[in-house]
């Protein structure tokens, strides 16, 4: 007990020296303090004076009636011993005392000062002539309208008033020093021993050096006549000490440190009395049957160690340490039992975000084999239709076979807008535009049978998205809400700001804090089941009848929102609707134009030589033989090295026709970086049904990206504008 004993002292010890470091700063704030009082009293003097020079009472030359007015002026404001008037030869005009005597006051410093003030007033502290008492004299021109000065308006504001209410605020524990920028007393604590008396002057003594200067150090023990010391701090007021006024508050050595020492005196008694309990207590434990309680906490650990975290020790608990490592095992049990539980509900979330990202994979990969498939399907088609224009029946078949492709491409994009595998064009757009702009098309699917409102919030951010893909994934979810709402309902869309914290969760359960732009789908129909909103937005899942929906709406709108860098939040109960929330990132930025709209050319064949790279064999011979029907001399290869050797023959190629994914380990990129130091001026184009990433050309490689599959006029158009296109 003595080591802990000793540790406390010391810490007294070091808490005794903190407070009178403590006393001391508010020594000094005081002094501060009060000067910061007397600054608000002299600016409230200003207005006073302001208000004054406007009085018509004293615009007149009759003196006794300006004297009776300032006399009642003076009986409203009693912390002024006096008001009165100057005339601008300094002769004393009108006051509120009455005295009618005859003063020139050409000799005050604030008359000297106030004969160049055009708006502020002079201050100086000074014995008033007419009470005898230290007074603040504030004085104030008053001028005519041409500038030329009227009289001034003089207040002599009580100084010793002043310091005996901040004296009574004080508690008498503190003493207040006024002087003036001379040394000479104005104001002397009330304890009169103690300092030089009102009217002596302290000019030459340590006290005075301090206030004049304190800059130097912050307080100053100085001893008084009765041989005691005192701590002194002045007030650093700039306009206090500029007006020639030292504003100093003390405070007895004695008193300082006898604060402290009792304070200390106190603790240690307390501690003395905290150890006496404690051997007490310690004895009443001995004596008392500590085995049974060592065997209700030895049965708990047994337990926990078993993995029965359910167990727990039944009350009645001891005093004293054993009760509360009762009460310790027991919260301990009950934290690994909730632990337990958001580990299981973890390992769920992740288990989903795993299943989302596999199925996003498999999906991609999917898109890609099928994109290959549909750009030859589409391409053959529009083959045959040109070539069976002639007969009605095989040329409609034909048709028949592209629109099927051109759907089938519809769900490749849905299919790689779930993986967040699409190409998007973002631009920086304020979405509440963009969904004013598309309220006459969701009204119109909705129907009139439900009533639809569109609620929008002050002051949006802007973000960065896709417009396309934006209104392809809201018009999906007002088509969802609908087909919740068969008999009629009410659905809402709303857009507005907000700010998710880590403590709110997308539908993977992961935490995404930041500002986000909110669209919110809310509807009043039949709702969704726990285990239905679970799958919501896997890809093919849905409730619908066979034939009536794809289940790829809402998979397409959570790999949108994943994509572009934002959440989906997903609320719903049986037969309580649901409310579907996309959020966006917020972008600090101004909205951009709108792109141009390129104008329909009629697009002319080509004659340049285009080296195809493309490893899909159907591909490569649909991709050659329409370059051929376009003109184009092709020279085809099914890889990059292949490429490369080509290039670094003689013999003239204009542009090079790559696929981004390739086998070998040389995707397209790589194969244009290596062929633009075979051949600078070669011109680039990628083909691509799906990548892992954006497309990223490497620096210096003016590229464009044509996206699986393409018709014809695509290709086409898509050569022409790469090959006319300016080298960078």
């Amino acid at each position: 007990m003595l080591v802990p004993a000793s540790l406390v002292g010391l810490r007294f010890v070091q808490n005794r020296s903190s407070e009178i470091n403590a006393a001391l700063a508010n020594l000094a704030a005081t002094a501060d303090d009060i000067a910061g009082d007397l600054d608000e009293k002299i600016q409230g003097t200003a207005q006073l004076h302001y208000g004054l020079a406007r009085a018509r009472d004293l615009d007149t030359r009759d003196k006794a009636a300006c004297s009776a007015f300032l006399s009642d002026v003076r009986e409203e404001y009693p912390q002024f011993t006096g008001i009165l008037t100057i005339n601008p030869d300094g002769s004393l005009f009108c006051d509120s005392l009455r005295t009618d005597r005859t003063l020139d006051l050409r000799d005050r410093a604030y008359f000297k000062q106030v004969q160049g003030l055009h708006g502020g007033v002079a201050i100086e502290p000074v014995f008033g002539r007419l009470t005898g008492l230290s007074v603040l004299q504030i004085a104030y021109p008053v001028r005519s309208e041409a500038g030329a000065l009227k009289f001034i308006l003089l207040a002599s504001f009580n100084l010793n008033k002043f310091a005996e209410y901040h004296h009574k605020r004080l508690l008498t524990e503190k003493e207040i020093l006024l002087t003036d920028g001379k040394g000479t007393v104005l104001v002397a604590p009330k304890e009169g021993g103690r300092s030089a008396p009102v009217g002596a002057s302290i000019a030459g003594s340590d006290l005075f050096r301090f206030a004049a200067n304190p800059d130097r150090e912050a307080f100053r023990e100085v001893i008084d006549r009765e041989g005691r010391t005192q701590v002194w701090a002045v007030a650093r007021s700039p306009s206090i000490r500029n007006a020639g006024l030292y504003i100093m508050v003390g405070r007895s050595k004695d008193g300082l440190v006898a604060a402290a020492s009792r304070r200390l005196y106190e603790d240690m008694a307390i501690l003395a009395v905290a150890s006496l309990l404690l051997l007490a207590g310690v004895w009443i434990l001995a004596t008392m049957s500590v085995g049974r309680q060592v065997g209700r906490l030895a049965t708990m650990a047994k337990k926990l160690g078993l993995g029965e975290l359910g167990a727990r020790i039944p009350p009645p608990y001891p005093r004293g340490e054993l009760g509360g490592l009762m009460t310790l095992l027991n919260g301990t049990a009950e934290s690994l039992e909730q632990q337990r539980a958001a580990i299981a509900d973890l390992s769920h979330k992740l288990s989903q975000s795993q299943k989302m990202e596999a199925m996003g994979q498999l999906t991609g990969g999917v898109a890609h084999d099928f994109n290959n498939l549909l750009t030859v399907i589409l391409g053959n088609s529009e083959h045959l239709a040109d070539r069976l224009a002639g007969n009605k029946e095989l040329h409609r078949i034909a048709g028949d076979i592209a629109t099927a492709a051109e759907r089938g491409a519809d769900l490749t994009r849905s299919l790689l807008a779930f993986a967040r595998k699409q190409p998007l064009r973002p631009r920086e757009i304020d979405i509440a535009e963009k969904v004013v702009g598309m309220e006459q098309l969701l009204r119109r699917s909705l129907g009139e049978h439900i009533e639809c409102s569109f609620v929008f919030g002050p002051d949006l951010w802007l973000t960065s998205v896709d417009p396309g893909q934006l209104a392809t994934a809201l018009l999906n979810l007002v088509l969802n809400a609908r087909d919740a709402m068969p008999d009629g309902g009410k659905l809402t869309v709303e857009v507005r700001n907000n700010s998710l914290s880590a403590s709110d969760l997308d539908v993977n359960g992961e935490p995404r804090p930041g500002d986000y732009v909110i669209v919110a789908v809310t509807d009043t129909g039949s709702g969704m089941t726990g285990e239905v909103a679970s799958r919501a937005f896997e890809p093919f899942f849905t409730t619908k009848e066979v034939g009536k929906g794809t289940g790829l709406g809402l998979s397409m709108v959570y790999g949108f929102a994943q994509q572009s860098g934002g959440l989906v939040q997903l609320q719903s109960e049986p037969g309580q609707g649901s409310v579907v929330r996309l959020f966006f990132p917020r972008i600090a930025a101004t909205p951009s134009e709108d792109p141009p709209q390129a104008e329909r050319l009629t697009i002319p064949d080509g004659s340049e030589t285009v080296l195809l790279v493309e490893d899909d064999d159907m591909v490569r011979a649909y991709v050659e033989s329409e370059l051929k029907t376009l003109g184009y001399r092709v020279i085809a290869t099914s890889n990059g090295p292949a490429a490369l050797d080509v290039l670094r023959q003689p013999g003239d190629i204009h542009l090079l026709l790559t696929d981004v994914v390739m086998p070998g380990g040389m995707f397209g990129p790589e194969l244009a970086r290596q062929a633009l130091v075979l051949r600078p001026g070669l011109k680039v184009l990628f083909t691509s049904g799906y990548s892992q990433s954006p497309v990223k050309t490497p620096d210096g490689i003016d590229a464009r990206v044509l996206t699986k599959p393409f018709k014809r006029q695509d290709l086409a158009a898509m050569l022409r504008s790469t090959l006319s296109a300016p080298p960078r």
